[in-house]
Parts: C-alpha cells; sequence; structure tokens
C-alpha cells in the first residue's frame, strides 16, 4: 500500500547516535507539558492572561541582546539543538483522553500541535546564549514544508517520541527536521517525518533578527546541510511557479479544456454558449464538495507571544479538512501528507476565524483537501487569509472524481484550485 511505500530517507543512524550524545546523557526525557513550560520560561510569558501583557512589555528591553551581525554569534552544531521527548501515552493513561478519537488511535491535529511547539524549542536550543536565561528572539514557524506519514495508524495506549533538530539555517531562518516514531514490542518503530522552517525576529516580534549559523560536522550532516539548501531553492521555484503568477502550462490547458468538453451537455446546447453543462458519472463538482468552519479565538489558545497558536490553527484546520474528505469518500479518511502551510499573518486573540475546505483534486481513493483560513474583523468588516493548508488524505475505497465546472463566470477559480491541487498531489506522491 501507499503507507508501506511512504519510506522518506531516515536520520542516518551514526548521525542519529552522535546527536543523541548532545542531551547530556539524560535518560528521562522531557514531557510535551514541560516542553512548553521551557518556552515561556525562555521567552518570561506568564500563564495569566492578566499578567502576559505586561510580560510582552517587559521584552522590549532584550532589544539589547541582538547581535548587529551574523557573524558575531557563534556557530552551532546539529547536535546542539538536538532533543528527544517523550509523549508516555501508555505509561500515562491519564493523559489518553486529550489524544484520543472515535476511532480509537490518536488525534493527529494534537500531533500537529506537539510538533509546532518542538520545532520552536528546538531553534530557541540552537539560539540560546549561555548567561541569558531569557531569549530576545521571538521564534515563530513560517513554513510547514513537509510532513509524511509512514503509518496509517498512531495507537492511543502506545508511547511516542519525538526527536528532532536544526538542520539548516539561513541569515534569519532555520529549518527543522522531527521524526515521531512509537514504542511497539520494546522497539520505537518510525511513524512520521517532519520539516518545518521557522523565522526569527526581534523582541517585539516586529523584524526579523539574526541567528546562529550552522556548521555540519560530517559528512552525513553535509548532506542534509546541503538537502535544506535544495529545499529552500525547491520552495522558491514553486513559489514562482505558482498559478497565482503564472498561467497555466500547455498540458494543464489542455486537461481543463478535455474536463470542459466531458461535461458540455451537446443535447441543451444552443447557439455555442457553453453554458449547458452534465455531470460525468462517479463524479461530483467542486462545489459540492466544500465543507466550512468558523472559530473564536479564545485567550486559552494563545502563545507565547500573545498570538494564537499556530499549531491550534492547524489542528483545526486539519479536523475541518478531515471531516471534508470523510463527506466526500463516505468512509473514514487517513491522511498520508501534510505539505507547504504558509504562515502569511499571525491571527490575534479575539478573532473570528474562518475556515473553508474544498476538495480540489481526487485520484483513484486520494483525496486532496485545500483548506483557506481568514480572519474577520467585525471593526473593519475586512477579511484577510491567514493561512493555506493542504491535506493528502486516503479513502479506504475509491472515491468519485472531483470535477470543476470551467469557462464563464466564477468556474474559472476552481480550475485553478483544481490545477493547484493536482500540483500538490503530484509533488506528495513523489515524495512517497
Amino acid at each position: 500500500s501507499a503507507y508501506r511505500l511512504c519510506t522518506m530517507r531516515k536520520l542516518p543512524s551514526v548521525l542519529a547516535r552522535t546527536l543523541t550524545s548532545g542531551i547530556n546523557g539524560s535518560s528521562v526525557l522531557p514531557d510535551m507539558s514541560e516542553v512548553r513550560s521551557r518556552l515561556r520560561d525562555i521567552v518570561g510569558a506568564s500563564t495569566n492572561w492578566r499578567d502576559h501583557v505586561q510580560a510582552m512589555q517587559e521584552r522590549k528591553a532584550l532589544h539589547t541582546l541582538l547581535a548587529k551581525r551574523q557573524e558575531d554569534l557563534p556557530p552551532r552544531r546539529m547536535k546542539d539543538s538536538y532533543l528527544e521527548v517523550i509523549l508516555p501515552l501508555g505509561s500515562q493513561p491519564e493523559i489518553r483522553e486529550k489524544y484520543l478519537n472515535v476511532h480509537n488511535s490518536v488525534r493527529f491535529g494534537r500531533i500537529l500541535e506537539d510538533l509546532d511547539s518542538l520545532g520552536v524549542l528546538i531553534c530557541y536550543t540552537h539560539t540560546k546564549q549561555e548567561m541569558q536565561p531569557r531569549s530576545p528572539l521571538s521564534i515563530v514557524t513560517a513554513l510547514v514544508d513537509k510532513i509524511n506519514l509512514r503509518k496509517k495508524i498512531i495507537y492511543p495506549d502506545c508511547d511516542i517520541k519525538f526527536t528532532g533538530n536544526v538542520s539548516w539555517v539561513g541569515k534569519t531562518s532555520m529549518e527543522v527536521k522531527m521524526h515521531m516514531l512509537q514504542l511497539h514490542d520494546g522497539d520505537y518503530s518510525p511513524v512520521l517525518d517532519a520539516t518545518f522552517v521557522m523565522v526569527a525576529r526581534d523582541p517585539e516580534n516586529k523584524w526579523p533578527a539574526f541567528v546562529n549559523p550552522l556548521v555540519p560536522e560530517t559528512p552525513e550532516e553535509e548532506e542534509i546541510f546541503k538537502q535544506g539548501e535544495l529545499n529552500k531553492l525547491k520552495r522558491i521555484d514553486f513559489s514562482t511557479a505558482s498559478l497565482l503568477k503564472m498561467a497555466p502550462t500547455a498540458e494543464e490547458r489542455n486537461i481543463i479544456h478535455d474536463i470542459f468538453l466531458n461535461t458540455l451537455d451537446t443535447r441543451q446546447e444552443r447557439e455555442g454558449s457553453f453554458r449547458s453543462r452534465k455531470l460525468p458519472p462517479s463524479s461530483v463538482w467542486m462545489e459540492d464538495a466544500k465543507l466550512k468552519g468558523l472559530q473564536i479565538c479564545h485567550p486559552q489558545e494563545r502563545n507565547i507571544f500573545n498570538r494564537i497558536f499556530g499549531g491550534f490553527l492547524m489542528r483545526k484546520a486539519f479536523e475541518l479538512g478531515w471531516a471534508n474528505a470523510c463527506s466526500y469518500g463516505g468512509s473514514r479518511p487517513f491522511i498520508v501528507s501534510v505539505d507547504d502551510i504558509m504562515f502569511q499573518r499571525p491571527v490575534e486573540v479575539g478573532s473570528l476565524l474562518l475556515l473553508s475546505g474544498q476538495v480540489c483534486y481526487t485520484e483513484k481513493n486520494y483525496i486532496q483537501v485545500r483548506v483557506h483560513s481568514e480572519v474577520y474583523d467585525a471593526d473593519t468588516r475586512e477579511h484577510q487569509t491567514t493561512n493555506i493548508f493542504h491535506f493528502t488524505f486516503a479513502s479506504e475505497s475509491e472515491v468519485p472524481r472531483v470535477v470543476p465546472k470551467t469557462y464563464g463566470g466564477k468556474y474559472p477559480i476552481k480550475s485553478m484550485l483544481y490545477l493547484d491541487g493536482k500540483r500538490h498531489f503530484a509533488a506528495t506522491m513523489k515524495e512517497i
């Protein structure tokens, strides 16, 4: 099956052993609650909502600790940022309820939250100043480049271990590789691989800030660092070829034209108006494959910088995307890949968050879902996009083909969504 084929290149075992030596030989691994506690300590964030604004004001004084040039910061190794964290679902049954779904497996949305928190802590570990208990940097998630699943099911009663480290560094950005493993019969087996991109900003989260350079030490680390550079170039190429910037290719135009011809109802057509359409067998119009949701962003969901936690946004978008795929395919969908989540702007506490899910491409039993996230300002009555999420699901059986209406009115938009979904699906299949 596709899940067995989804074997992303593992962190080489030699490198894994090397990096593990960087965790001070501690036999007791921190858990996710300790990860979040450490983050609050590093930033100086208060857990009390009323004190939080004051805590953020006090961070302004940390401006003097920022480096003027990247060259002024000491270089770091990959093992300096390496962390291992436990999620004790097996050994601490009391935490299972939070992670359990109705199918008696782990809620993937909760895993997205944990990956987001861990990625930020890994970057703070990379940029740690030994003499300063609080960091002057505001480190936030800029992009979820890729999350690929190796297992179909994540069990709710077996311990999970997360590992990760900074794998590439630019001037103000860091790529983080993370891996999730689950304990079975005494051994940890791989469940997923994730690549996040984080950016560093000043204490007030307004302007970019320099981060410590990264120095690979071994051939394995050199290879991983080079891959980080290639990932950056690939993202630039993908963005440059975006349908928002360039017209579809000749092949893509032919695909849309073929869909148009297959849906044209020639028996009803009059005077060449091209308006009479018919739905092909075993197909669904794209406009009938949508699902919408609304979230009120309460203070409980804030991050250490007093904005809405990115992991919360990912969880809510994933759950809507899953529901969209479930209602479309008529059976339980399984997540295969998360791709290209760009955090375009922060979400303020108190915002109305509008989520729109759209099945935009299907092939055999695969469903490609795009979730658009925007905030609504009740005072200005303006809508602003915050995120676009791309999820690839596999259904238990073959699903209907999703078909865009084309050539006229608002429907060319659906054609572009279809082609964009097809591109993301092809990129995912190339990985697995």
